[in-house]
């Protein structure tokens, strides 16, 4: 298991796991809402990230044109270096003060590499404190899936459920299939698994916000649902429970738990940082 997804468990687990004289807190900051802007979807593209990706590239460059003793190459890189910080105040006011602007002129009169490299590393501190301080909140407010309501097909339309409401249909639809097929109540256990089915479709469409490319939704929602809920059927058809138990199990596991193992845990730090 990776870091990032280590200190998430951590984070949810210590309030549970803390003493009651345990003093100890994890705090988390907040950036300022004018960041939202400068994402998807209120804006067409991310231009944050972008900005970010432009400054590490720059950086890059003109520690490697310093090295190499090409001042014209450096002095471009540069200028586009400084432009391209400078952005960071003008999206995000609140942070104006924090910029160190006064570092661009020192590294153009830089007379060595030596001494351009370590200009250089003071404004990489300055960047990782403000990335220690909000990166991991950033991405959780604003680049992770918004699972708020999805579509769902009714009697005579589309009609718009939230997420809470329709996950726990979808658990009690799969309860459903479980105890009418134990109970021999053939009926019951083939139309709650059709019911299961329509469900499983709309949550599908849902999915199209992010997953604009199919091969995503495929390997939850598609063979891997399908192939598991046929032998279902088979086994209600059949009346054989250990068959019905066995692959309603297997599409509990390759569909939900999969499906819950990257977004459930984003999902709730979401929801978590978003209060106000």
């Amino acid at each position: 298991m990776n870091r990032p997804i280590l200190f998430l468990l951590a984070l949810l687990l210590l309030p549970a796991a803390a003493q009651p004289d345990d003093s100890r807190s994890i705090t988390l900051n907040l950036p300022p809402e004018s960041l939202g802007q400068w994402y998807r979807p209120v804006a067409k593209r991310d231009v944050w990230l972008h900005t970010m990706f432009a400054l590490r590239r720059e950086m890059q460059a003109v520690a490697e044109y310093s090295a190499l003793g090409d001042s014209r190459r450096l002095g471009q890189w540069l200028e586009r270096l400084e432009a391209d910080y400078r952005k960071i105040g003008e999206m995000v006011p609140e942070w104006q003060d924090e910029l160190e602007l006064e570092l661009f002129e020192r590294m153009r009169k830089a007379g060595s590499p030596e001494a351009l490299a370590r200009l250089q590393r003071k404004l990489r501190r300055s960047c990782q404190g403000c990335h220690r301080e909000y990166k991991l909140v950033a991405a959780l407010r604003y680049r992770t899936p918004d699972f708020t309501t999805v579509k769902v097909e009714s009697s005579e339309s589309m009609e718009e459920e939230t997420y809470s409401a329709v996950m726990k249909r979808l658990t009690l639809l799969v309860n459903r299939v479980k105890i009418a097929s134990v109970d021999g109540r053939r009926k019951a256990a083939l139309d709650a698994l059709d019911a299961l089915q329509v469900r499983l479709a709309d949550l599908g469409e849902s999915c199209q916000a992010c997953h604009k490319e199919s091969a995503a939704r495929e390997r939850i929602l598609g063979k891997a649902a399908g192939d598991s809920l046929t032998h279902v059927r088979a086994g209600i058809e059949s009346d054989d429970v250990r068959s019905t138990g066995r692959y309603l199990g297997e599409f509990a596991v390759r569909v939900c738990a999969d499906c819950h193992a990257i977004h459930r845990l984003q999902s709730d730090l979401r929801r978590l940082l978003s209060k106000r």
